[in-house]
């Protein structure tokens, strides 16, 4: 009796743990989103939808024409920005994106710090 006990409790667990999979994975957002122009104050963000992109600060007194080329990849809410240096470096930078539809962009970085950008 016992051990047809402990069996029904093992199946009821497992049946439980299986069905919170949605509570330990992180949420999926749709990449096809991400393409086009994004601002944020005078940060600019220009996503294209093969990967690559360029961004800008016109506080900065930088142009669209002198922006810095980035390499991108979102993988559910993993966002992985690879700056591109003038001297040859790539500088990677990671976030998790909070928030991705048709009109808003909202990313965080580890250290706590969020970006929040508006399509253009």
């Amino acid at each position: 009796m016992k051990k047809i006990l402990h069996i029904s409790l093992l199946l009821v667990l497992t049946i439980l743990l299986a069905g919170c999979d949605s509570f330990f994975s992180k949420p999926k957002f749709d990449a096809t989103l991400l393409a086009g122009h994004w601002l944020s104050g005078t940060v600019h963000e220009y996503f294209n939808a093969n990967g690559t992109g360029y961004t800008w600060d016109t506080a900065d007194d930088v142009t669209e024409d002198e922006a810095q080329p980035f390499t991108w990849s979102l993988t559910n809410a993993n966002l992985t920005l690879n700056h591109k240096m003038e001297m040859g470096g790539v500088v990677p930078k990671s976030y998790t994106v909070t928030k991705l539809n048709a009109t808003t962009l909202s990313y965080h970085d580890n250290y706590g710090v969020t970006y929040t950008f508006i399509r253009q």
